[in-house]
């Protein structure tokens, strides 16, 4: 089968893309609305891009009246904000927390999620998560035909790791255990991916 995307609808592309490029790791975002509430939503157009800065990239597309969702326009508003990495027992939260509510209306809230006060940093980050990327608003570009994307470079400033899945090792390296995160994955249409198995192969000299 060979499909030339050019000759598709664009809703049709989005399907066609979120198909094919598998799994895809999710930024579960807590932003602050006007009122000081949290919104948290998911999204799978996500990844790591520079290390110098550390940048991880989120596009976040545009509610289907054509406004924009609350996520990017709190961060055009305050610069602060926190990228998780759910794990897969958290799935049927993470879930919910992509329903369209209210401006305004807390995902946090309605799905009775717990926050964390963190010492030094503004924002908290959800309790049960493993890791937590604090990020700042490197930049926001606009990128697409016609119903454009925010593309939304994150600037990680900090980052939680739960002691149950992370050590330093005898070299005085950094190890994350994945097997102890879970971590959640995205697939298409309404699926996700779980953990599978680690496999290793040595980069070549």
């Amino acid at each position: 089968m060979q499909i030339k995307l050019e000759q598709l609808p664009t809703p049709q592309v989005y399907f066609t893309m979120t198909q094919t490029l598998l799994p895809r790791p999710i930024a579960w975002l807590l932003s602050e609305n006007d009122d000081a509430s949290y919104n948290l939503a998911p999204f799978s157009y996500f990844n790591a891009v520079c290390s110098d800065p550390p940048l991880a990239i989120v596009s976040i597309g545009k509610q289907d009246d054509g406004r924009d969702k609350d996520s990017i326009r709190n961060i055009r508003e305050r610069h602060e904000f926190v990228i998780h990495i759910a794990s897969c027992d958290q799935l049927a939260a993470l879930n919910q927390s992509s329903a369209t509510l209210p401006p305004g209306e807390s995902e946090v809230d309605a799905s009775n999620l717990e926050l964390t006060r963190v010492k030094g940093l503004r924002m908290p980050r959800l309790s049960d998560c493993k890791i937590a990327l604090f990020c700042e608003r490197h930049d926001i570009q606009m990128i697409g035909r016609k119903k454009q994307q925010s593309l939304l470079f994150a600037e990680i400033k900090e980052i939680y790791l739960d002691d149950s899945c992370a050590e330093i090792t005898e070299q005085g390296r950094l190890k994350v255990h994945t097997d102890k995160v879970q971590p959640l994955s995205r697939l298409g249409a309404s699926e996700y991916a779980s953990f599978g198995e680690v496999l290793f192969a040595k980069r070549p000299d």
